[in-house]
Order: C-alpha cells, then structure tokens, then sequence
C-alpha cells in the first residue's frame, strides 16, 4: 500500500468496494517481462484519466522480479486508489493499494485454431473508461460464461449499438481483401498491448464493423499480451482454413517477443 508493505487488502480499499482501479495482466518469460514499458505506459495513461496515483515504478520493478525468479509466467499487477470512506466520492489524498501476483501459463491454443462464439451479452458505450483496462469487468464475466456454456474457446463482443467490438479477452483483427482491420476503442473495449503492436505493425485500419463482415472476412485473429496472435478456426457456421498472412505475423510477433517463438513455429 504506497511504499508500505500490508498483510491483506483493507476491507474499505476501493478497488474492492467499486472497482476504483486498473490491472495489467503481462506474460513472462524467463523471468522477464518483454513488453513491461508499454504495460506501464498505458497504466499511467489510464491513471491519467483516472485521475489515479501509482506507486513507483522501480519499486514495482524489483518486487515483480522477486517474484518471479526465472519463471515463464502470467504477472497481474492490479492499482486500486486504495482506502476511503464509504460512498462513492474519491478521497483527498489517496494512498494507492497495488497487488503483484503471478499465475501460470494459460494452456496452449489449439491447434487448428479457436472456436468463437456470439455472445448476448453487450459492451455498454462510455467513452470516459473506453480503452481503459479498468476493473470493472462484469460484462466480460458473464460473456465469458455464455462462451464456456456454448463449449466454444472465446466468446465475441457486440456493443449496445451492435457493432463488433472485442472477445472477452482480446482484441479483435479481421483479415479483408489483403488489409488487416480491427474495431476501435473509442466507445468501449480495451486499447490492448498486443493490439497496439499490431497496429503499428500492419498499418491496420480502425473500423466499426458489423457481425456479418467479422464472418464474411478472408482470416480472423485474436490477440493479447499473454497469449499473443490465436488463429480463429470457426465462428458459428463460418470456418477458416489456416491462413498465411496469420502465420507470417506469429513469426513476427515471435522475432520481437521471445514468448511467442514456440508458437509460432
């Protein structure tokens, strides 16, 4: 809790009580983060807007390195704005609560790619908190849900005015007539790691787009900082071969982040 070590999160943290608070969620390798300066860049852009105080870098730097020895790992770092008094308006002089933990690697994907499926549950449109990877998470929890009842791998986001956002879990890029595409954060969703470099990377357009053109699309990738670039096999009805184009961005996602190089052999 700010610069002094505490047994347990305080029963009154805000975090806890309103979901005050954002979280980066970062894949590890070898005891090292890849990606850690644009992790901790768009934390203090979130904290920005939030209006959040965050604890010092380096001392978050050498606590996660204790942590994780020499692991190949999941890092969550959570800043909540700490304790406060009962209702809803933020204390004075917050004292920011941040929580390190470390996780093991998801399982691998499969193979022949993953099974998504329409989830009903719906993004809901604030731009205050669009892009943000804030903890209020209820929305994703429960598509989250409807997918695993579904038996499918991900579940696809529409927003309340139903145009295509996200998985529950990653971003979304659609393959077109040799251009990548991928719906903006404006409204909703989260500006994710993964998807900033792959931005940049293909020079991918930021389009709104309708369900029918995310199935009628020639190649359709989810993508994350822990999981990096996953090939989309089936879609309702809709199936996809493996496709080129997918594989020559996992070899250069794989040249730039060493966790990724399995993967993408």
């Amino acid at each position: 809790m700010g610069d002094r070590q505490v047994a347990a999160v305080a029963a009154d943290d805000r975090g806890l009580a309103y979901g005050d608070g954002l979280f980066e969620t970062m894949r590890v390798h070898r005891g090292q983060v890849p990606w850690w300066a644009a992790h901790w860049a768009r934390l203090r852009h979130g904290a920005g807007r939030l209006y959040l105080p965050l604890p010092d870098e380096g001392r978050v730097r050498e606590a996660a390195a204790r942590l994780l020895d020499d692991a190949d790992a999941v890092l969550k770092l959570i800043v909540t704005r700490g304790a406060g008094a009962r209702g809803y308006a933020p204390p004075d002089a917050a004292v920011p609560t941040w929580i390190l933990a470390r996780h093991p690697l998801p399982p691998p994907a499969p193979g022949a790619g993953l099974t998504l499926h329409w989830c009903e549950t719906r993004l809901a449109l604030q731009p205050a908190l669009a892009g943000l990877k804030h903890c209020n998470r209820l929305e994703q929890v429960l598509a989250r849900a409807e997918a695993g009842m579904a038996a499918a791998d991900e579940g696809l986001m529409r927003s309340t005015a139903g145009d295509v956002v996200c998985a529950t879990a990653a971003n979304l890029f659609v393959l077109r007539e040799g251009r990548w595409r991928t719906p903006p954060v404006d409204h909703c969703g989260v500006a994710g790691v993964c998807r900033a470099w792959l931005l940049q990377e293909t020079d991918a357009e930021q389009a709104r787009l309708a369900p029918e053109e995310v199935e009628a699309a020639d190649a359709v990738i989810l993508c994350n900082a822990v999981r990096g670039i996953l090939p989309v096999a089936r879609l309702g009805a809709r199936a996809w071969a493996p496709h080129p184009a997918v594989h020559a961005l996992r070899r250069r996602l794989a040249a730039v982040h060493p966790a990724f190089a399995e993967e993408s052999a």
